[in-house]
């Protein structure tokens, strides 16, 4: 029998279901995986079973108070295997985290909305970098939904250092619903 995810680990406002569903991040990214799909060694399972919720919410939106926005927190520390060869955290792992990472502001965005988790696909992605992050430095990556719309979905995510107090990189997420198969001839 799985133990249940201890809802009290994640801060914020959302409701005590929605961070059931995504407080587990591990769990989160399993559910995924089709019935009787076996479990792949896919590009960045470590890392991003590693990863930890620490708040979800839902606000209202500062430059427009009818609307509101969704508000993923996420906790990790840069270990050797998101690293360069100088030892700071790759560009590529960067692009992974934000990639990943926003997802969760949408699907608290999406669950709240319609009950439901929509998949969705990278559409674009846009960073920019800012400074290093060493090994042991403890990263903190704040997601905040832009538009969540029935085609498009946009997030902006910052990747704090939380050790040095000091930005990361910084992104924009754009995903879209992905288009159903063509039926085959």
């Amino acid at each position: 029998m799985t133990e249940e995810f201890d809802v009290s680990q994640v801060a914020g406002n959302a409701p005590e279901e929605i961070k059931r569903s995504l407080g587990n991040a591990k769990a989160y990214f399993a559910s995924f995986r089709k019935p009787g799909q076996r479990q792949l060694n896919m590009f960045g399972k470590a890392i991003q079973e590693r990863l930890k919720v620490t708040e979800l919410s839902i606000v209202k939106k500062a430059e427009e108070p009818n609307k509101v926005e969704g508000r993923a927190v996420l906790e990790l520390d840069v270990a050797e295997d998101m690293v360069n060869g100088g030892g700071n955290m790759h560009g590529g792992c960067s692009a992974f985290l934000i990639d990943m990472a926003s997802s969760f502001a949408l699907t608290l965005m999406n669950i709240s909305e319609t009950g439901k988790v929509l998949p969705s696909v990278s559409q674009a992605l846009n960073i920019v970098y800012h400074s290093p992050a060493a090994i042991g430095d403890k990263l903190r990556l704040v997601n905040t939904t832009m538009t969540v719309g029935k085609r498009i979905e946009s997030v902006r995510t910052e990747i704090w250092n939380d050790t040095h107090h000091r930005l990361v990189a910084s992104g924009i997420h754009i995903k879209m619903m992905p288009s159903p198969p063509k039926a085959a001839l």
